[in-house]
């Protein structure tokens, strides 16, 4: 029995260093593979956001979903953090910043022509229904204007009670400066001032402009107190997104026309018969941005077809960097064409602009960080001096008109550019 016992306790020892020993070799392998991927960079299975597996020969990414309380993002880490950060860069870059309403996305809306000129029918008719927005755009329009991330529109008309208005030109415009806030109650974001009646009360009336728009705070372009500033882009810095908007106006076609041009030295709107300058500046806007928008004042009033000009210079705007081109003028609808990728609205006409009946309506955009994802051509009537969405077979009617304008480009029942 004593023999017996001593060779029981032999094989327990002998059992219990083997295991030690194995127990070590396997840590000493896991260690050992754990050091060359981290050396070889091989580790992302240690990144529970992302797992690089081999499959049939190609690498597939597998997501997993990572909630914000999961991993809390430092604001230095986000696009753009160190512009924000910077009030007075932004200050001097006219760089602003907005907030979106669905994560991802940014939702850009364009119209055409406003007038706020109580001289004029449609100003004149809205103070007497009681001087608010709502009296003259529809709810169900102003509630889309608003709901946009980003608004756009044609303010064409200086904001001055001084002056003096141009001689011998047939329409000067001009609106009190108290009316500026209605940009605000339509849900406008920023305007362009590169039109022919910017300077309808010269200098005076256009630098008042200048000052009710700053002191709103509200972005302009197109405008400014000198070259620099007319062609300066505006940047808007939207969901990791930074956003370039330019204005700038063809007409009038003249080499001395009634609406100044900005110099060096002096003031006025940014005029781009001769493209060149405006070329540069959107290339220029392009290295400095994600995407560009340029609005521009062309066409031929009331002619419903692009002219020369305006199939000469999109191509070349295009070309130079711009993402999408919007034009205004010609206080008609227009077409819509691609010059290679990139979406060009020859005219969106008046949105409120004088009291005859037209067909109009608004361009909604989003955007992503991989560019346009939707463009929706959005119907409206302007009528009895009101502006309202159209519903039924006149959204269909003008639709309809849309598509004829719009040669080898598809529009659905929804306004949806296929």
């Amino acid at each position: 029995m004593r023999k017996k016992y001593k060779k029981r306790n032999y094989n327990y020892k002998f059992f219990g260093v083997f295991a030690v020993t194995l127990s070590f070799v396997l840590l000493i392998g896991v260690a050992t593979i754990l050091i060359y991927n981290y050396w070889s960079g091989d580790a992302g299975w240690l990144n529970p956001a992302e797992d690089m597996a081999d499959f049939d020969g190609e690498t597939e990414l597998i997501s997993h979903p990572i909630t914000q309380d999961a991993v809390d993002i430092p604001v230095n880490d986000q696009p753009y953090a160190d512009v924000l950060g910077d009030a007075a860069y932004m200050a001097e870059n006219r760089i602003y910043s907005k907030e979106v309403a669905v994560p991802g996305e940014v939702r850009l809306c364009f119209a055409g022509d406003i007038l706020f000129d109580d001289a004029y029918a449609v100003m004149a008719t809205a103070i007497q229904r009681g001087g608010t927005v709502d009296r003259v755009f529809s709810s169900d329009l102003l509630e889309r204007m608003k709901a946009a991330d980003i608004m756009m529109l044609n303010n064409e008309f200086p904001y001055t009670i001084g002056g003096v208005p141009t001689p011998e030109k047939q329409y000067t415009f001009r609106a009190d400066p108290e009316t500026a806030t209605w940009l605000e109650d339509m849900g406008v974001d920023i305007v362009s001032l590169a039109n022919n009646h910017a300077f309808d009360f010269g200098e005076t009336g256009l630098l008042d402009t200048l000052d009710t728009l700053q002191q709103l705070e509200l972005p302009y372009v197109g405008a400014g107190n000198d070259l620099d500033e007319a062609s300066a882009p505006v940047y808007i810095i939207a969901d990791g997104l930074k956003i370039a908007f330019i204005g700038a106006t063809q007409i009038e076609r003249l080499d001395n026309p009634d609406t100044r041009g900005a110099t060096d030295t002096r003031s006025g709107v940014f005029r781009c018969w001769n493209p060149q300058q405006l070329i540069e500046t959107v290339a220029e806007a392009k290295e400095n941005s994600d995407f560009v928008v340029v609005y521009i004042h062309w066409g031929t009033e009331n002619v419903p077809d692009p002219d020369w000009a305006q199939q000469d210079q999109a191509p070349q705007i295009a070309a130079a960097g711009a993402d999408l081109i919007i034009g205004s003028h010609p206080h008609c609808l227009q077409g819509i064409t691609y010059s290679g990728d990139v979406p060009v609205i020859y005219s969106l006409g008046n949105f409120w602009f004088n009291s005859r009946p037209v067909d109009t309506g608004m361009l909604e955009v989003v955007i992503n960080t991989d560019g346009i994802k939707t463009i929706q051509f959005v119907p409206a009537i302007q009528e009895n001096c009101s502006t309202e969405l159209s519903s039924g077979s006149e959204k269909e009617r003008i639709l309809q008109i849309m598509r004829d304008l719009s040669p080898g480009i598809a529009i659905d029942s929804d306004g949806y550019v296929r």
